[in-house]
């Protein structure tokens, strides 16, 4: 049975949000989000300070997508107010490990004595602040943010060793704003 669907997402004050068919823009005091969205039979509105998706004659799959897209919605609204975190710690046993970060790649040398450095591009949309140990990444769209810090810690994998001798490392400690 096919039922009516609408989700509201409420606009804050200080965001401006452009509905152009599939393509939705957040502005705000940090920047700006662009994303494109595959909605099929759903619509979307722009009602004062909300945004309105759904459908009237809505199935399952398509109350999943419209679920989906509201919270997407959220994420880019949340980004644009304040930027989403991650923070990372370098750890280091024997050998010292040093990150360096430059235009769109972030270089990783001295990793359990290795002499060729370890290289990682980074999204030109991410800010990277490297403070000791800890490094900071910032970025107004999580994924994004999330993408750029999984990247380091993926770089810095270690293979062929015992991982309980092996601790070396770059590992996640905070996901947007929640400590791990």
């Amino acid at each position: 049975m096919r039922k009516e669907i609408f989700k509201e997402v409420i606009i804050p004050e200080g965001v401006e949000v452009n509905i152009h068919g599939n393509t939705v823009s957040v502005k705000g005091k940090e920047g700006e989000v662009t994303r494109k969205f595959n909605i099929r039979n759903l619509t979307f509105k722009l009602e004062g300070n909300k945004i309105i998706i759904g459908n009237k004659k809505s199935t399952k799959k398509e109350k999943k997508m419209t679920n989906t897209i509201a919270a997407h919605l959220k994420n880019m609204i949340i980004g644009v107010q304040n930027k989403y975190e991650y923070k990372l710690k370098v750890c280091s046993s024997h050998f010292p490990i040093t990150v360096e970060v430059q235009k769109g790649k972030v270089t990783i040398k001295n990793f359990l004595g290795e002499k060729i450095p370890r290289i990682t591009e980074v999204s030109p949309e991410a800010e990277i602040e490297v403070k000791g140990d800890v490094i900071i990444v910032k970025a107004t769209d999580i994924e994004v943010a999330g993408q750029t810090a999984a990247d380091l810690e993926r770089v810095t994998r270690i293979r062929m060793r015992d991982r309980r001798v092996f601790q070396d490392g770059i590992f996640i400690t905070e996901k947007a704003g929640v400590k791990i």
